[in-house]
């Protein structure tokens, strides 16, 4: 007998929203060996044409920052059962990686990102679509801290980007976005009872597939 196809999961929001928070929620709720994760942001364009300089000064929320046809191919090929090798993005050097991650099947795919919902070809293979909504302010504030922590920037180039690209990219295509939303989860991945329905709507889907 064959193997049903997976369940995709969607989870947009804008940066800093608690997208990270409600994937890690629902990879608990049906058990890490059942679920594949896709982030969107591994799939930034590589411009190894561009000093470092250069590519650090690229807009990387507009849509066009992203090789999302790849990402879609990558879907397709995990929905027909078969694994695929997926980019390693350095956040640090603004560049791709030699080494890609060989990702299989499971379950559930999830596919994180905040434009996943702006690209209809990649909207329209997401079965379940989730959108984390976060104040502005404390989206800035969380993603200030995980740059100067985990990506190697500086407080003021983080600062810049969000005030000339983050910012109006936001408002120019993740913010409209939203109305493609099956369910959306106000004040981000905190909200308990809105992540406890959406734990019991995702475990009846698979329990159904």
């Amino acid at each position: 007998m064959s193997r049903p196809a997976p369940i995709v999961i969607g989870v947009a929001g804008g940066s800093g929203s608690g997208k990270t928070t409600v994937v890690r929620r629902i990879v608990e709720s049906l058990g890490d060996e059942h679920v594949t994760v896709l982030e969107h942001d591994r799939y930034y364009r590589d411009r190894p044409d561009l000093r470092l300089e250069e590519r650090a000064a690229l807009n990387y929320d507009h849509p066009d920052s992203l090789e999302t046809d790849l990402m879609v191919t990558h879907v397709q090929a995990l929905r027909e059962g078969r694994p695929v090798d997926i980019p390693v993005y350095d956040f640090a050097r603004y560049a791709r990686r030699q080494a890609t991650e060989t990702v299989s099947p499971r379950l559930a795919v999830i596919v994180e990102g905040i434009l996943i919902y702006a690209d209809p070809p990649l909207r329209n293979l997401i079965d379940v679509k989730v959108f984390v909504d976060t104040d502005d302010d404390i989206r800035f504030i969380r993603r200030l801290k995980r740059d100067v922590a985990e990506r190697g920037r500086t407080m003021e180039s983080v600062v810049e980007q969000y005030l000339h690209t983050v910012k109006p990219m936001h408002l120019d295509f993740v913010e409209p976005s939203k109305r493609y939303a099956d369910v959306i989860i106000p004040r981000g991945g905190h909200n308990q009872v809105a992540i406890d329905l959406l734990m019991q709507m995702i475990r009846g889907l698979t329990r159904q597939s």
